[in-house]
């Protein structure tokens, strides 16, 4: 193992020091706050090798400086080997179940070749994934039950008892302390966005309909309760989209919107539910004559790339669990996880160009096209930089005759079967077509919204 640390380079989970010291602690207290690492004492920073003297107490030392030193303490595996007539100590930490690790005080992490100090962000995240909590679920130092509305709870239990079996007959109090929103140290952060009782600068939402990018034609400030946000930020949406009404032959005329407004309303969740309400931006609502544009502060989560999440190719983490899991039970939420898939689905059943979705600086961006746009310009034009016209003709073919398969689909749009297969691969990727039945007899669908 020795020869193939000294040929290898400083990296991620490696580190040389021509000695013990202090920045040999600070290595191991970050690589115990990422994926853990070795150090290896006695070689350069160029792979020379220089030795340490060692002797027989020196090992156990050195485990004892560390333990000393950091909190919670970590204890190192040390190993001497002899190369080349002189001692190296290697000492490994795994990456460490309990986080974060400090060293007098001082929090690092190991981020490609090197040690960061942590930002209080990180520093906040690590200690609730110890505890398996999110930030939602921390106790609200500012705030008490006095500034909690029971009657909004008593809303929230008349939603949740239109979905129960069983239905909830507690006191709103009581509610709150089962559902782990009122601990023995008070409300949690969760408890007041959801039923704080006066309007709070923590869940604002600016809302502004615009005729060019910079004439605001009308704006509202919406600082509420994250359930009443909901209802405030669709009604401004209708407030500024155009309907208008088709006569099918029914008795009574059919409205359509502008925009699917399934759509809308699982992106206005997905905002409020899933926003880093930690950060100093406010949550945004853009209506132009073209598009509408929605933007969220907050990073996505750790390891989670853009093309997953639009893929749907993850498994679901809320940032928000309790305001997740209430949502939820008050049947707002469906299931966590599906948003994006359902706006994606929405989209295409009403042939309307698909949603663009984006990251922005610490902002997660989705811009919203209405029905009458161009449908043709992208399946997942935010991720794949826009789709050529071959993606969507096979779209629009699999819609017209489902369960047909590669052969039928490359004859009919007279293409080859390899640019079929291509094509479909985008299109199961973002989650709009699937394939069902057997190998040799099955074929293509439009996946459909209970998937």
């Amino acid at each position: 193992m020795l020869s193939q640390l000294l040929t290898s380079k400083e990296n991620e989970e490696l580190e040389f020091k021509s000695s013990f010291g202090r920045e040999t602690i600070e290595t191991l207290v970050a690589f115990a706050n990422a994926k853990g690492g070795r150090v290896v004492v006695g070689v350069k920073d160029n792979g020379d090798i220089v030795g340490v003297s060692l002797s027989p107490e020196t090992p156990q030392q050195w485990i004892n400086q560390v333990k000393a030193s950091t909190s919670p303490s970590i204890i190192p595996e040390i190993e001497v080997i002899q190369h080349q007539g002189k001692d190296i100590a290697i000492l490994w930490v795994p990456d460490y179940p309990v986080k974060p690790v400090s060293i007098k005080g001082k929090y690092l992490i190991r981020k490609h070749a090197s040690n960061h100090v942590m930002s209080l962000e990180e520093i906040a995240n690590e200690h609730l994934k110890t505890i398996n909590l999110s930030w939602d679920f921390a106790t609200d130092p500012n705030h008490t039950v006095k500034d909690i509305s029971l009657e909004k709870v008593n809303r929230f239990v008349s939603l949740a008892n239109d979905l129960r079996h069983h239905p909830i007959t507690d006191d709103p109090l009581t509610v709150l302390r089962k559902f782990e929103l009122i601990r023995e140290q008070g409300i949690t952060f969760g408890c007041f966005l959801m039923f704080c009782k006066q309007p709070t600068l923590m869940t604002t939402i600016d809302a502004g309909r615009f005729d060019s990018e910079t004439i605001i034609k009308d704006s509202l400030t919406i600082r509420d309760d994250l359930f009443t946000e909901v209802e405030i930020s669709l009604d401004f949406i209708r407030k500024h989209i155009n309907k208008r009404f088709v006569f099918t032959g029914a008795a009574q005329r059919e409205e359509v919107w502008e925009y699917p407004l399934e759509a809308v309303r699982e992106i206005v969740l997905n905002m409020i539910v899933h926003r880093d309400y930690r950060a100093t931006a406010d949550s945004t609502i853009k209506i132009f004559q073209d598009r509408m544009e929605f933007f969220n502060p907050g990073q996505l989560p750790e390891g989670m790339s853009l093309e997953q999440i639009v893929s749907g190719n993850y498994a679901s983490r809320p940032r928000n669990k309790q305001i997740a899991a209430l949502f939820k039970e008050a049947g707002i939420i469906e299931k966590y996880g599906s948003g994006i898939k359902r706006v994606q689905q929405a989209m295409l059943h009403h042939e309307a160009k698909m949603p663009r979705f984006e990251l922005t600086g610490n902002c997660f961006k989705v811009t919203l096209y209405p029905m009458n746009s161009a449908a043709g310009e992208g399946v997942n034009e935010g991720v794949n930089g826009g789709v050529n016209e071959g993606v969507n003709s096979l779209l629009k073919l699999i819609k017209e005759n489902e369960g047909k398969r590669v052969p039928f689909l490359a004859t009919a749009l007279q293409t080859s079967e390899k640019n079929i297969e291509r094509w479909l691969k985008q299109l199961r990727q973002t989650g709009i077509v699937e394939f069902r039945g057997a190998p040799k007899s099955g074929g293509y669908y439009i996946m459909t919204d209970d998937k």
